[in-house]
């Protein structure tokens, strides 16, 4: 049953009819009279959620790209080549969600847990939530709300008898952002509630970036609070070996006594009391940016997660006096070996990851439940970005263990336990998770080790995919140093794809997505690469093929990547050009949740035509037509929303015909009719959502078709093509090669958002100042309208080496587009 065009009124009557079951009296006369008047409005209103016969008889004529789907059924990309690891994360406390989460605790004098998150951007305002310690708890009650962004929360040893609660939390004050620490009092009897009025300033100091925040209380009963260097790239300020400031430090306070003027006093054995142009509440230093703390006071360690820059992500296990070397060094690494040194020797890191393997450091607690005894003792940590989880033993004298022990696709910001001492894992997208055995599922058939195994290819000499892939293109290819791409969609049996109407699509388990990379040398084409990104028990996975030099076969490449030189022929001559192959996880790190895992599979990329052979068709028809997509309607609902404006010149005269026409309907009917009939008095798109609404309940929700034609779904256009738009040009550009990481809950840390859907408005890009590197360059602005060379954006495009973007898989400058973006930068008033 469907809403067809206005010239089906007949059709769409007789459907009615044969649909709702009225016989052709005069009160079904009445229904067909009222549904030939109501059709027009439904066909607008319903045009982009219920899928429309016009939209094929657009294209009656045209034949389709692929005349018919042939089931995949040789797959052979099943499984992991690696052994499983020892856990997996699993919700918990499933009916609650907390988006933009950062850290979870345990509600002293109490079993309730609390949450911290923030409502906001990165300044706040933040709520604190209190929840039973009950899995299938539905409620969680504000607790606190604070207008700044709250990094730690600790509370006091003796708080049964002060009810004293600490926070460590950055936001602005006046013209300036500042870190603080804050102490609240909290009723010493249930219900224990928090006194926002309560609030006391401990200590501040100005910090705009990095900026720690963190604490906990030691055994000694003085409060530990994290610093970072209080900027955002490369300690502009050079803060890290500087000892007269109280950024890029762990201090140490007693929040017992105060000190003269200030609410706190130092304790007497501090590391650097006494010492000259030293502030004395300092214990450790050289920290860049220290995301999250922990002082476990069961083994009497305090360790820091800390976020590296360039190449590395460090742990440390802290002790009286240390300096970790920040910005002299990266971790174990040289960084700018030029910086002047603080006094002390510079100490190694406890555990260490590349960017190969970890790009943005969480850490953790020392874990004491009971469910995992194997992790007894150990410190767990994790990382933001690739979602993976480690957990090391430490004798307090070296690392003991060492292993990683599970790998999600969370955006872990934090760590913490229930009352039990349980883990719990904070997940910036929306839950708390923790830790549960991965099953043993018996024997498992060996992952292919070679491209010709994988089930994808009739012959990969030549190139030669199964006949039931799907090949496609995209409107804007990412960048990948010039090399040519052959793409193609892998879908096990006849299952489907679920259409979204924003960033990717959802694919089904066994789907592959492949992409093989060749560059031209003397010899001709040469394959060099074939990736495969594949999604196995609802987690997406990436690999490398690396072929060989007889162009037969390629071998999977090792977990940790690889890199290879090749020489490229070019109309200059021949030159040599390295190439990376990514890490499994580097995979990831692109391929990540903010852009639901496939970059190039969405309506944005896929809206054009490609070439099937001979026959040129769009890949949205094509697809559709067989049956590839699985489109949830209700969904595409508030996609339609979006279409009113534009049909709002013709919708006055349509209500007011509409109204005059409508006849009297007996009470007792019951049909689509009554919903529609229920929002004449008031017609109006808001109107119309919940009768549409309803008139869905019921129905099937799901089809193959497409709701809209192709032509009116959105789209990139070629960046390359000179003749399209140049802001459409280097918006495409940037959505294509950058807002993987640059969107809202996406890996970088910048706060533009780069879709090309953003309003100009809201992308804070233009004249804002940048928050990392700016190259020394005066005036420098993420893009400086009318000025490139001052334009961050223009400036990170034009490197390669430290600073680049994008960070990955990219050795050459793109020229071309970098005049691009020059271009557009230099048109802007």
């Amino acid at each position: 049953f469907v809403f067809p065009p206005p010239s089906r009124h007949k059709r769409w009557s007789s459907c009615l009819k044969l649909k709702f079951g009225h016989r052709p009296t005069s009160r079904g006369s009445v229904v067909i009279r009222l549904a030939l008047l109501l059709s027009p409005l439904c066909l607008l209103a319903v045009w982009g959620i219920w899928p429309s016969p016009a939209a094929e008889e657009a294209f009656a004529d045209k034949p389709y790209g692929i005349d018919e789907r042939i089931p995949w059924t040789t797959s052979k990309v099943v499984g992991s080549p690696n052994p499983p690891l020892p856990y997996r994360v699993k919700r918990t406390f499933a009916k609650l969600e907390f988006r933009k989460a950062i850290g979870v605790t345990t509600l002293a004098g109490t079993r309730d847990v609390l949450v911290f998150s923030t409502t906001g951007g990165h300044e706040g305002p933040a709520t604190i939530h209190r929840l039973a310690n009950d899995r299938a708890t539905e409620k969680a009650e504000p607790f606190l709300t604070l207008d700044h962004i709250i990094y730690g929360l600790a509370f006091h040893p003796d708080f049964a008898k002060n009810g004293y609660m600490f926070l460590g939390c950055n936001g602005p004050d006046k013209a300036k952002k500042k870190t603080r620490v804050l102490r609240y009092t909290v009723d010493r009897q249930a219900a224990f509630r928090c006194d926002p009025k309560s609030q006391h300033l401990v200590i501040d100091w100005e910090s705009d970036g990095h900026n720690g925040g963190d604490l906990g209380f030691g055994t000694d009963g003085y409060l530990y609070v994290t610093s970072g260097d209080g900027t955002s790239d490369s300690d502009t300020n050079l803060r890290g070996q500087d000892l007269t400031q109280l950024t890029a430090k762990v201090l140490r306070i007693d929040v017992d006594k105060s000190d003269g003027d200030k609410p706190y006093a130092i304790p007497k054995d501090n590391p650097f009391v006494g010492r000259k142009d030293c502030r004395p509440e300092t214990w450790a230093y050289g920290l860049r940016n220290p995301w999250r703390m922990t002082y476990d006071k069961k083994t009497n360690q305090l360790w820091v997660g800390n976020n590296g820059q360039d190449l590395y992500e460090q742990a440390y296990l802290v002790r009286k006096g240390d300096n970790f070397g920040w910005s002299v060094t990266e971790g174990s690494f040289p960084f700018q070996l030029q910086r002047q040194r603080g006094p002390d020797p510079i100490v190694k890191p406890t555990v260490e990851h590349p960017h190969s393997e970890s790009r943005s450091l969480t850490g953790g607690i020392v874990y004491h439940g009971a469910k995992h005894p194997d992790l007894a003792d150990a410190y767990i940590y994790g990382d933001y970005s690739t979602g993976k989880i480690w957990a090391v033993k430490h004798d307090g004298t070296r690392v003991v263990w060492h292993k990683e022990v599970a790998n999600s696709r969370l955006q872990i910001t934090g760590f913490g336990a229930d009352p039990d001492g349980e883990l719990l894992i904070v997940d910036h997208a929306g839950g708390l998770y923790e830790l549960e055995p991965t099953p043993k599922d018996g024997p498992r058939a060996p992952f292919p080790t070679r491209l010709s195994e994988t089930g994808l290819f009739a012959s990969v000499k030549g190139h030669q995919v199964e006949p039931a892939l799907i090949p496609y293109s995209v409107n804007a290819p990412l960048w990948s140093d010039g090399a040519d791409k052959e793409r193609f969609i892998a879908l096990p049996g006849n299952e489907t794809v679920q259409f979204t109407p924003s960033r990717g699509w959802n694919f089904p388990n066994g789907a592959v997505i492949v992409k093989s990379f060749s560059l031209p040398t003397e010899a001709g084409k040469r394959h060099i690469e074939t990736r495969l990104l594949t999604r196995q028990d609802g987690e997406w996975h990436g690999y490398s093929y690396l072929w060989n030099d007889e162009q037969t076969d390629a071998t999977l490449v090792d977990a940790a990547g690889a890199d290879r030189v090749y020489e490229v022929k070019e109309p200059a001559g021949v030159r040599k050009q390295k190439w990376h192959y990514p890490s499994r996880t580097e995979c990831m790190v692109c391929h990540s949740r903010a852009a639901n895992w496939v970059l190039g599979l969405s309506e944005l990329q896929m809206n054009k035509v490609h070439l099937y052979g001979k026959v040129a068709d769009e890949q949205l028809r094509t697809l559709a037509h067989i049956g590839v997509f699985r489109v949830n309607l209700l969904d595409h609902l508030s996609e339609t929303r979006r279409q009113w404006q534009r049909m709002g010149q013709v919708m006055p005269q349509l209500a007011r015909d509409f109204t005059n026409e409508l006849p009297a309907l007996p009470a007792n009917t019951t049909s689509v009719l009554d919903h529609a009939r229920a929002a004449v008095p008031a017609l109006s798109p808001p109107s119309l959502w919940p009768v549409l609404e309803k008139s869905l309940q019921g129905q099937p929700r799901f089809t193959n078709l497409l709701p809209r034609r192709p032509q009116e779904y959105a789209k990139l256009v070629d960046p390359y093509d000179k003749r399209a738009d140049l802001n459409a040009r280097a918006r495409s550009y940037l959505h294509a090669n950058c807002a993987q990481c640059h969107v809202e809950a996406g890996g970088g840390n910048a706060l533009m958002e780069l879709e090309f859907t953003t309003p100009r408005e809201k992308m804070r890009v233009f004249d804002v100042k940048p928050q990392h590197h700016t190259f020394d360059i005066e005036g420098a602005r993420l893009i400086a309208p009318g000025t490139p060379d001052k334009s961050m954006i223009y400036q990170r495009m034009a490197r390669r080496g430290a600073g680049q973007m994008p960070p990955l898989a990219t050795h050459d400058v793109d020229r071309e587009a970098l005049e691009l973006i020059r271009e557009w930068i230099k048109g802007m008033k």
